[in-house]
């Protein structure tokens, strides 16, 4: 199961444009819906400024992809689950009106060899049409969505998806992009990973890859080794194993000017959990930049719980005890690969970017990014 390229730099299928294209209502609504390995997840948003207002959103977690590292397909019982939750999606989408949207599904119908059917059991029973994206447009997502948190000083960024069946992780040169349009210059990439020439300065994709291995298909991979932290170890060292292709590993990176962007579950876990939070608050965690120092403490802090305490523990749960730990081993092993002093945890991600990408192609947005 070897980490995934394109076998075209930007080999994106073009989208097909009127002849006369209008200009978007800017009242309008926009929608993008991810289906993962795990959660079904919503946003629904109207653009404001140089951003969006959430409007509605959805969050469930249906266990798509579960079975699937041991049969190559999708369950009835998760399939039934995911449309359950779709229809809910569907309603929302209904009672917004909402007309501009993308609804995309990402490793786990990438790999079931039954995905095309389910997509077409989705279609008639909700009405929903979902789309396969590739690993290189769901990382472009990924790092578009994370623009907002770039710092104007960072030279060298390193942007980690860790997801349900896979984890993307895209590094960004801005050295000579002028400090004040860095965080524009990553927003211009929802046009793909190399872009046409542009009279804007160009942040310049030095490598991205796909491992597909994210916190639920790696938890398969060892779901047989029963001791806590023998199966954390291995988790880790066997994640690093799968970077060995990704050009920046083996370089020794400065560690002035340069920046890792974490946006998952499992970094927000983390983030909450060093908070000490008692209820999730999005606002206390999305941009929060954590040392490395304190990311080992809330992890060894998992470890000594060990699996009846993470349910028991309110940040983490019953669902996710498992998951918690082989998103740590993940994490684990970037932090061993590139040592930095901080992490910047992004609790935003692929829905973000999906509607960052139609918003500006549309020119929606304020600010100029196109």
């Amino acid at each position: 199961m070897a980490p995934r390229r394109p076998k075209g730099a930007g080999a994106f299928p073009k989208p097909v444009e009127s002849p006369v294209p209008s200009r978007p209502d800017p009242d309008a609504l926009y929608a993008a819906l991810d289906l993962g390995t795990n959660s079904c997840r919503m946003l629904i948003a109207q653009p404001k400024g140089g951003g969006f207002h959430v409007v509605d959103s959805f969050s469930k977690s249906v266990q798509l992809g579960t079975g699937l590292e041991r049969t190559g397909r999708l369950s009835r019982a998760s399939m039934a689950r995911t449309v359950q939750a779709l229809r809910i999606c569907q309603q929302k989408l209904k009672r917004n009106k909402v007309q501009r949207m993308r609804l995309v599904t990402t490793e786990a119908c990438r790999r079931a060899r039954n995905a095309r059917d389910f997509i077409r059991q989705v279609q008639r029973e909700t009405g929903l049409a979902l789309e396969i994206i590739q690993p290189e447009e769901e990382a472009r997502l990924a790092v578009i969505s994370c623009a907002p948190l770039v710092s104007v000083k960072t030279e060298q960024l390193l942007v980690v998806d860790i997801g349900g069946g896979s984890t993307e992780l895209v590094w960004i040169d801005l050295s000579s992009v002028p400090r004040q349009d860095r965080p524009a210059a990553i927003m211009r990439l929802h046009a793909g990973f190399h872009p046409p020439e542009s009279p804007f300065p160009a942040a310049k994709v030095v490598d991205w890859i796909s491992v597909p291995l994210g916190v639920a298909t790696l938890r398969d991979q060892f779901s047989d080794v029963e001791d806590d932290s023998a199966r954390f170890a291995l988790m880790s060292w066997f994640f690093e194993e799968n970077l060995a292709n990704f050009a920046p590993y083996k370089d020794e990176q400065l560690r002035e000017g340069f920046q890792i962007v974490g946006t998952s579950g499992t970094v927000t876990t983390v983030a909450a959990s060093h908070l000490g939070l008692k209820r999730y608050d999005r606002t206390k965690v999305d941009g929060l930049r954590m040392t490395s120092d304190q990311i080992d403490k809330v992890i060894r802090g998992y470890l000594d719980l060990g699996p009846a305490g993470r349910r028991r523990d309110p940040r983490i749960g019953e669902d996710r005890q498992a998951l918690i730990m082989s998103g740590s081993a993940i994490l684990q092993a970037l932090l061993r690969v590139w040592p930095t002093d901080r992490l910047s945890v992004a609790d935003r991600g692929l829905r973000e970017g999906l509607l960052y990408a139609q918003m500006s192609a549309d020119g929606v947005l304020e600010g100029g990014v196109v």
